[in-house]
């Protein structure tokens, strides 16, 4: 069994995604590694603790976690693999409760955030941040904690035997997370291969990225994403983070071997098969 690391803890988004990728390649389900933040998953993955990691890039309503893109250029830990979840949150309780029970309901801020029209219906009941969505369900389960609510997932409510008074509250139904599959332990066939994901800097000159995506165009390289951000003490300059999609691997690695003399510190994060 795989010991797979995720910031947060049991029954989160994160062991959400992680179940789906290795339940469909291992045919197992991972053994989750909890991690106050994360960058604790690359510590855990280094000391042996987690074989792998999971961590959320992006959001469809929030955008990217942008200190994520920093760790993927600080660490060398590839990307062997991508999940698309979509984020589905539910109000849960003590068994036998109703909502006019709950005069208090506890979550992550975001949780929060993209629930906050349905509670608007209840006015009775109090909204609490807290630090994570999985265990605030599991907080109202170790303290038996009745006319507490939490807004977490449905795989949340199982683990700690929570019953779900309303599923689905969240306000934007096309609300997907990107999580990234961190695992040096998975070799990808070169058949499967359709996307990347590097990272590189650029000379400080006029046109340099225009030439970059002129020449991955030539080569009919999709550019899915593009981020940039500052590279700490270089005024003005900064580190690109790049997501292709291609449906030919030798196209691809031209488009590299023919950009690489234009850019300064390329590193390919990963090559991997597109979840979409």
């Amino acid at each position: 069994m795989k010991r797979v690391a995720i910031q947060g803890f049991s029954g989160s988004f994160h062991e959400q995604a992680a179940r789906m990728f290795y339940m469909e390649n291992d045919g197992e389900i991972p053994e989750i590694v909890e991690c106050a933040t994360f960058e604790g998953l690359y510590d855990s993955v280094a000391s042996g603790e987690a074989d792998a990691a999971v961590m959320a890039i992006e959001n469809t309503v929030s955008g990217g976690l942008l200190p994520n893109f920093e760790l993927l250029r600080k660490y060398d830990l590839k990307i062997k693999g991508e999940v698309f979840l979509r984020i589905e949150q539910n109000l849960m309780a003590l068994p036998g409760q109703k909502i006019e029970d709950i005069k208090e309901v506890r979550s992550h801020y975001m949780a929060i955030n993209q629930t906050r029209p349905f509670f608007k219906q209840y006015p009775h009941i109090r909204l609490v941040e807290s630090e994570d969505t999985a265990k605030s369900a599991a907080d109202i389960a170790e303290g038996n904690l009745e006319g507490v609510g939490a807004v977490a997932s449905s795989l949340a409510a199982g683990l700690y035997g929570l019953e779900i008074l309303a599923p689905g509250i969240e306000t934007y139904k096309q609300n997907y997370t990107r999580f990234l599959i961190l695992d040096d332990g998975i070799k990808v066939p070169e058949e499967k291969i359709n996307k990347s994901s590097i990272c590189f800097t650029l000379p400080h000159t006029s046109g340099s990225l225009a030439s970059v995506l002129t020449i991955m165009s030539f080569y009919g390289m999709n550019l899915t994403r593009i981020q940039s951000l500052p590279l700490p003490g270089r005024e003005w300059q900064y580190f690109f983070y790049v997501d292709i999609k291609f449906e030919d691997y030798l196209k691809y690695t031209q488009a590299i071997a023919a950009v690489r003399p234009l850019m300064e510190d390329l590193t390919v994060l990963g090559e991997y098969a597109a979840a979409v």
